[in-house]
């Protein structure tokens, strides 16, 4: 007995020895960002942001989000990001809804189609979208909120049909007996039942919004139009050498979507937790 319970105890301390360590080299980058952002340049050539900072310094944020004009790029990210989900939220659950309850010709092929594309890496597409909205002149702003829904809208539409598909239609049923029609329906009992798939479908798309480079490098040709990662590349760039600034612009973009998981993460968790079960 003493036997087991001696295998057990130390089989739970490497476990969790081990889940701390690769916790703990997950979080400590970022607060070393955090920590190297409240430094003045020398401190930092010190101690290389290894030290806690001495003091706040706020004149990395202040330079960086007022002098800088970061506050423009921001302000274009939250947009962007805004725009975009609600746009993936109310084509993908409309279409999802769809696909779950209604029949119609050519149902199962337009769904199979809709899974096809998430076989496509996105970074294959980014230049024939680049050309089509060059075609259409939609570069900038309009075209890269449109990209942006078309790219997360495959993955949306999968989760949200697997969610609807057990909703029971009792439910439905009697929406149709006080008079609902299938539109009332959808918002009224559907959207609310299927709250923690929407949850996953918001934070999985804020962050590949807000996180987007590469495309965002291509759409965007002025500057003052620049979602935050592409105007954060220019501005590393141009302070190569001032290393507290760009941890302090590195903090100002990670900490949105960071607060918005901390807001979501029950959704978040339940989304995922109870699309693992479905059978």
């Amino acid at each position: 007995m003493a036997f087991y319970q001696t295998k057990k105890i130390v089989t739970l301390i490497v476990l969790h020895t081990f889940l701390l360590s690769i916790a703990l080299s997950c979080i400590f980058p970022f607060f070393w960002m955090v920590n190297t952002s409240f430094k003045s340049n020398a401190e930092f050539n010190s101690d290389y942001g290894l030290k806690p900072a001495s003091s706040l310094l706020l004149d990395n944020y202040n330079q960086v989000i007022i002098k800088s004009g970061f506050w423009r790029y921001f302000l274009n990210s939250v947009i962007y990001t805004f725009t975009t989900v609600i746009l993936i939220v109310l084509i993908s659950s409309l279409a999802a809804y769809s696909f779950s309850r209604l029949h119609f010709p050519g149902k199962n092929v337009i769904f199979y189609m809709f899974l096809a594309a998430m076989m496509i890496p996105l970074p294959a597409g980014f230049v024939p979208v680049y050309v089509l909205l060059q075609q259409l002149g939609l570069l900038n702003r309009t075209g890269y909120v449109l990209a942006m829904s078309n790219m997360g809208l495959s993955i949306s539409i999968y989760l949200l049909k697997t969610f609807f598909d057990q909703l029971p239609r009792d439910l439905e049923d009697s929406a149709k007996i006080d008079g609902c029609n299938k539109l009332e329906t959808w918002w009224h009992i559907g959207m609310p039942l299927v709250t923690p798939a929407l949850g996953v479908v918001i934070i999985f798309n804020a962050l590949n919004v807000w996180n987007e480079f590469v495309l965002a490098s291509l759409i965007f040709a002025e500057k003052k139009y620049m979602p935050l990662q592409a105007a954060l590349l220019q501005f590393s760039g141009e302070q190569v050498t001032e290393h507290t600034l760009v941890m302090a612009a590195l903090t100002v973009t990670a900490l949105p979507i960071i607060i918005l998981y901390i807001f979501m993460q029950k959704q978040f968790v339940k989304g995922i937790t109870a699309g693992a079960i479905i059978k």
